[in-house]
């Protein structure tokens, strides 16, 4: 049906068969019927490993036209940087389209006409098919990592189709885009998620310098044997990703020269950023774990805006989610709880001060990082804020210093909630309050009435203008 009768193309068969809304046995049918339709015909993996041979993902630094889908001059000579389209290929496949539905003959007699070329062996339709069928691919992937058990077959499919990832757009955005959405399926399976970074990544060994994407420490992880997952990376591995962002923002370069007119990312900053993200995306361990090392580089006294990046939206929720845990950690730590410093709160709550004058800087460190991430934060990421201090840092507070380390951590953003998010101002005016409240029921005397009443007279205004109006 598809090889000696041209009834159905593969890529529209494998497509329907991977979208079908199947479960349990049926959907290890269907998967199965693919894997035989992909792997057990020698028609499409020699045809893959044809179009590999012959093709270069890189059209920009061909001179004339060779690269198109016959590999057969049909043009003029011509810079495909400055043309409509990227490369031959796509140039010739617009202009047929546009003259076949321009003929002054019936559509169903150019689609019988076409069909009759089909079925004499036309060896362009057998090359296109590799060209279409990695965009299928990207489906098919996604599907089968939705079923745990056929994991061993997503295996030998990218063994055996992983190079086509070479003429893949935007491979690191797939990845990323992969590891992100799929993050609780795959962060017990350390082998797959590994076999998936080689894959993808790998296929660009031979047209991209070394060290364009990967650390080497990871790229020694990935040579390992298939059964070795065993891997804890030290606090120094985190350090060397950070600072590769670090520098590479500053405008110290770390990568190889790029021509990034033709490259997935715009600027340097961003693809150093994107593939980091990968990278910790597909160490063998728990994010929580990541998450808490990228927390201990930052009492290293590396720069904080760089390291938030990897906590906001660029990161899945459970990275980003040990910052709550460390927030909720200071918040009931003995320190805070019973102040027995000779500076006054509002002294080591201070970046600036704390790290001039050398003093205890975790207060100040972990509250410069939860301001560093959530200027960066979505409004939706920023919308957990209110319910987290009322289910975890409001229950905690009791003494003064506790008040005032949460109202330095929620102050600032006061205006950017009123903005993004009015309900969120009320809802962490009433946990100010709450906990004010809890705060005088606990003290004796309130020895920073005068600052702490200076934060919540304007909401008090605020409220007595509105029930006014």
């Amino acid at each position: 049906m598809i090889w000696k009768y041209n009834i159905v193309t593969i890529d529209r068969l494998v497509l329907c068969l991977a979208l079908r809304t199947q479960e349990g046995s049926e959907a290890q049918v269907c998967f199965f019927i693919i894997q035989l339709l992909l792997l057990k015909a020698a028609e499409f993996r020699n045809r893959v490993q044809e179009f590999v041979k012959e093709n270069s993902p890189e059209h920009w630094k061909q001179s004339n036209c060779k690269i198109a889908m016959s590999g057969k001059p049909h043009f003029p000579t011509t810079d495909w940087r400055f043309n409509e389209f990227p490369n031959p290929a796509a140039h010739v496949l617009y202009v047929t389209c546009v003259e076949l539905m321009a003929l002054p003959i019936l559509p169903a007699t150019v689609g019988s006409s076409l069909l009759d070329v089909i079925a004499r062996g036309n060896t362009e339709f057998f090359q296109c098919v590799s060209c279409f069928y990695f965009q299928v691919f990207d489906i098919v992937i996604h599907r089968y990592l939705e079923l745990p058990p056929v994991t061993k077959s997503l295996e030998t499919l990218l063994e055996h189709l992983g190079c086509l990832y070479k003429f893949h757009d935007r491979p690191v955005t797939y990845l990323y885009n992969t590891l992100h959405y799929y993050e609780r399926k795959l962060r017990d399976r350390p082998a797959l998620k590994r076999r998936l970074v080689s894959a993808v990544l790998g296929s660009l060994r031979e047209i991209r310098p070394h060290g364009w994407s990967l650390s080497e420490a990871y790229q020694g992880y990935m040579q390992r044997q298939p059964d070795d997952i065993s891997w804890l990376p030290d606090l120094d591995y985190y350090v060397r990703l950070v600072r590769r962002i670090v520098e590479t923002m500053s405008g110290k370069p770390h990568f190889p020269t790029t021509d990034w007119r033709f490259n997935e990312f715009p600027n340097p900053a961003a693809h150093v950023l994107y593939v980091t993200c990968v990278e910790l995306m597909a160490l063998p361990i728990l994010p929580a774990t990541v998450g808490s090392s990228l927390l201990d580089v930052i009492a290293r006294g590396l720069n904080l805006t760089c390291n938030s990046l990897f906590f906001d939206d660029t990161m899945p929720e459970s990275y980003w989610s040990v910052l709550h845990d460390r927030l909720t950690e200071v918040m009931g730590c003995p320190q805070l709880a019973c102040w027995t410093y000779q500076n006054t709160p509002f002294q080591l709550f201070n970046f600036a001060t704390t790290n001039e004058s050398l003093l205890e800087n975790k207060f100040s460190y972990t509250l410069a990082l939860a301001h560093s991430m959530w200027h960066h934060a979505g409004v939706g990421q920023l919308s957990t804020v209110p319910q987290f201090v009322k289910e975890c840092l409001r229950p905690l507070v009791r003494t003064e210093e506790q008040l005032l380390f949460l109202c330095h951590l929620v102050g600032p953003f006061l205006q950017r909630f009123n903005t993004d998010h009015p309900r969120c101002v009320m809802d962490l005016t009433l946990q100010l309050y709450e906990s004010l409240e809890q705060v005088d029921k606990s003290v004796p005397v309130l020895r920073y009435m005068d600052p702490i009443c200076d934060l919540l007279y304007p909401f008090e205004l605020a409220e007595t203008f509105r029930v006014s109006k």
